[in-house]
């Protein structure tokens, strides 16, 4: 059988998630702006999703911008925080997402800002402290720090690094991509500036996601066009896509407790397996179930004893898992770099799903078992 462990990257589109948006890809089809009927129902239905999706964040239909995905979020926040503010200093992490680190990197390149990575520890935990220090002078500056990190599953602290932002007058922008539709998320209590959803995180169609702006005034439209969005982004809507996130996150937020449970308990049940494994090693702070995201468990494990490939090894077994990021397959990870994990291992992310059971957990460890301890046993060759 096939066991698909690489939910962080991407998640199976649920089925009522499916129905919902079908009739709105097949008859319900018209143009969100049209003045007719069936472009009035479309507008009611992508306004609809939005309140939806506004309800599960605490806020208003007015904070919410539709997006094609998280990338698209990141970047239009990142870009709307140093253009509406003026802002020169920007502080993030070296274990931020590509989507936050490459247009900070291309903004500092051309000088537009200046570029100051806060220390982590090898668990990847941030320093707080050297945060307050950086915004102690009052200088104009944006904080983007994500939520949870989407290769070895640490949730940072996102309440503590919002009050020091509110504190010292700074924008506050979090990737929230890979939390959103898993932890409770109350912008109300938490008043950041700017979040970012994408749908296929939760069990949502590709292709789509959200911003939440606190200050819809001022967020820059880039996608110069039409009026969508409120002028903010140009574009016809993908409604179909649209209506699938808001039923996909509604879905998930209704039933979170039961599914993080669920979760969990794959989690643990894995943690469990890997113990018997020699060398095994958890990356960040995955084995932490108070520190980590649900969803994900970052391994570090020794290299198969003849050498192979361990992820290839597993695929061509039907376990499908990444080494880290999907959008960084080809390169090594960033995030384990920044770890400063510099031993002979191969790292392994198992991110999993409400649709995963124990039954796929204690394959995987049987395979794993299995792979070493026959490559251990195989004789090696001998040459005259």
């Amino acid at each position: 059988m096939n066991i698909y462990l690489d939910n962080a990257a991407t998640t199976p589109l649920a089925n009522e998630v499916f129905t919902a948006m079908k009739p709105f890809i097949f008859e319900s089809f018209a143009n969100p702006s049209s003045a007719h009927a069936l472009g009035r129902y479309a507008r009611e239905a992508v306004e609809r999703s939005r309140k939806v999706i506004a309800d599960a964040l605490h806020t208003g239909p007015g904070n919410i911008f539709f997006t094609s995905g998280g990338t698209e979020g990141d970047n239009t926040a990142i870009l709307s925080a140093i253009y509406h503010h003026n802002i020169r200093l920007v502080i993030t992490s070296r274990l931020e997402h590509y989507a936050v680190l490459n247009p900070l990197k291309s903004l500092a390149e051309r000088g537009l800002i200046r570029l100051v990575y806060l220390e982590n520890d090898s668990k990847g935990k941030l320093s707080l402290t050297e945060l307050d220090t950086l915004l102690e002078n009052g200088e104009p500056a944006l904080i983007s720090l994500m939520h949870g990190n989407n290769e070895i599953g640490n949730l940072n602290p996102i309440l503590e690094i919002a009050d020091l932002a509110e504190h010292h007058g700074a924008i506050f922008h979090s990737d929230t991509v890979q939390t959103i539709g898993h932890i409770d998320i109350n912008t109300r209590q938490l008043a950041p500036d700017f979040l970012v959803g994408s749908a296929h995180k939760f069990h949502g169609p590709k292709g789509v996601g959200f911003l939440y702006a606190k200050e819809p005034a001022n967020l820059h439209a880039f996608i110069k066009g039409g009026a969508q969005e409120s002028g903010k982004r140009a574009g016809t809507e993908n409604v179909a896509g649209i209506v699938g996130m808001a039923a996909a996150l509604q879905h998930a937020c209704n039933n979170q407790k039961l599914y993080e449970t669920h979760i969990q308990s794959l989690k643990k049940r894995l943690l469990n397996g890997l113990t018997n494994l020699a060398g095994v090693s958890f990356n960040g702070y995955s084995d932490h179930p108070d520190r980590s995201l649900p969803t994900v468990l970052s391994v570090s494990i020794p290299t198969l004893p003849d050498g192979t490939n361990l992820l290839q090894t597993l695929d061509r077994a039907g376990i499908f898992v990444s080494g880290g990021s999907a959008c960084s397959s080809n390169h090594s990870s960033h995030v384990i770099e920044a770890l400063r994990n510099g031993k002979n291992e191969e790292t392994i992310r198992f991110s999993f799903s409400r649709y995963n059971t124990g039954a796929e957990i204690d394959e995987v460890v049987a395979q794993l078992n299995n792979l070493y301890r026959n490559r251990r046993e195989q004789p090696k060759l001998r040459y005259a």
